[in-house]
């Protein structure tokens, strides 16, 4: 069971997400973090792994690939979403596994099947993947003919919200996709983790409960449950 650690980066620092609400987002000050300056922020926590969601890029602005490259240097593996619109995108960051978006990615569904490997999000607000408001079961069962390595269930607005998780989804939602399968998106804490093991997903990528302290920090910095 891998575990990453999620690294939003807006306007060159870390900033916490909430609820997909990318307005609102502050920068992550708190908790664990001395500075949301990203060098020091990750040199403090020192994860194993991280998935980096450039919220500038994604957003249509400016990519922020050199501040990328940076942070993915000081760790074993790094998941980049730089809200990917083509191909093209997906392959413009060297030294990172390049993370599809289905909320940028594609005009139409069909159009993933131009992409040629990395980690396909599929990107969920209300129960329902962005753009195209199909289920995630839908979602993952087309992913399964595609040529990506592995899939992200990113629940866009329960992220930073430690909502919490319920098995009969997550049961649903590994039976029907073959591959490497992470999720993201009110992780609340060991809980959630060990019923994301017992239901087969391969792992979580998570953040506010390593701040809040119900997640160990060693946890991140092993990449795996001690």
């Amino acid at each position: 069971m891998e575990l990453i650690l999620a690294v939003d980066l807006a306007g060159g620092v870390v900033v916490h997400g909430k609820a997909g609400n990318r307005s609102a987002y502050r920068p992550l000050t708190w908790g664990l973090a001395p500075s949301a300056e990203p060098g020091a922020y990750l040199s403090s926590l020192s994860p194993r792994y991280i998935y980096i969601a450039d919220l500038d890029s994604i957003q249509g602005g400016r990519p922020q690939d050199d501040l990328v490259r940076r942070c993915a240097a000081v760790v074993e593996r790094c998941y980049l979403d730089r809200g990917c619109r083509s191909p093209a995108d997906s392959a413009a960051v060297d030294g990172v596994i390049p993370v599809v978006g289905t909320e940028t990615a594609a005009a139409s569904i069909e159009d993933l099947a131009a992409y040629p490997g990395g980690y396909l999000s599929i990107d969920i607000r209300n129960g329902r993947v962005l753009p195209w408001g199909i289920t995630p079961v839908e979602m993952l069962r087309f992913a399964s003919e595609l040529a990506f390595e592995g899939c992200i269930i990113l629940n866009i607005g329960a992220v930073g919200t430690e909502r919490g998780l319920l098995r009969g989804g997550l049961e649903e939602m590994r039976g029907c996709y073959p591959g490497r399968l992470l999720y993201g998106g009110g992780v609340s804490g060991v809980d959630d983790i060990h019923l994301l093991a017992d239901t087969g997903f391969d792992g979580a990528i998570v953040a506010t409960a390593v701040h809040r302290g119900t997640m160990p920090l060693e946890w991140i910095r092993r990449g795996q449950p001690c």
